[in-house]
């Protein structure tokens, strides 16, 4: 890739990062954002970021089977679970993993959000589910999170956070946020009752909508059943 085309994607996971941090997704030193280059390379955050401080040349350029391409900064060992979605996706372009508050009090419980807003299926597929508990900073996370996003662009890590996935910085940010919503509401709901899901027979509409404009699942996937 020329070099001012990596630098301005530089300037993109940067954008991206800050955007994340500036919604009060994620904490200094939490949560990462990558993007990809190519069919086998990736440009992501570095470990530990400091998001207000964070600038175009310290993002770490990698390839997908883990490997550091040039010099500088070291990624998260959180990179594998972006990795294994790359791998798996070709149509995603860019993969946030945060610890925003509302989704990680749901993760420490294990608990998925079942279909409580329309938005919930046009942007991120349907129910968001939560992955199987895994130990931290092991390749096991990416096949987890993979099981656990299904066909979703979004998904609960336990015990962790979330990761999200899409065909865009801009999609992928959006998607953090509204993760994040429902989370919240569905938490806030729980406190005064049983939440109450959309009926199926209301989904047809809005499922067609997030395969035609925001699905990224591979297409081996397609025959399979969505989260709903």
């Amino acid at each position: 890739m020329e070099t001012d085309k990596l630098e301005q994607l530089r300037k993109t996971v940067v954008r991206g990062a800050q955007e994340i941090y500036n919604k009060g997704l994620v904490e200094d030193g939490e949560g990462n954002v990558s993007v990809r280059i190519n069919k086998n390379e990736i440009l992501t955050t570095p470990t530990s970021t400091k998001y207000s401080l964070l600038s175009p040349e310290l993002i770490v350029h990698m390839d997908l089977e883990g490997n550091v391409l040039g010099s500088g900064k070291i990624p998260s060992t959180e990179v594998k679970m972006h990795l294994a979605v790359y791998k798996d996706r070709p149509k995603v372009k860019c993969v946030i993993h945060n610890h925003s508050s509302y989704i990680t009090m749901l993760s420490v419980l294990r608990r998925g959000i079942p279909i409580i807003m329309e938005q919930q299926l046009i942007f991120l597929g349907g129910e968001i589910l939560c992955s199987e508990i895994t130990e931290a900073h092991t390749e096991e996370m990416g096949p987890n999170a993979l099981k656990a996003l299904g066909r979703n662009n979004a998904a609960i890590l336990a015990n962790h956070g979330a990761i999200i996935c899409g065909k865009s910085v801009d999609h992928t940010v959006r998607f953090a946020v509204i993760l994040e919503k429902l989370a919240k509401v569905y938490w806030g709901a729980l406190q005064i009752g049983d939440p109450l899901t959309i009926p199926e027979e209301n989904l047809e509409e809005h499922e067609k909508m997030f395969n035609g404009l925001f699905a990224c699942y591979p297409r081996k996937m397609k025959s399979k059943k969505p989260n709903s």
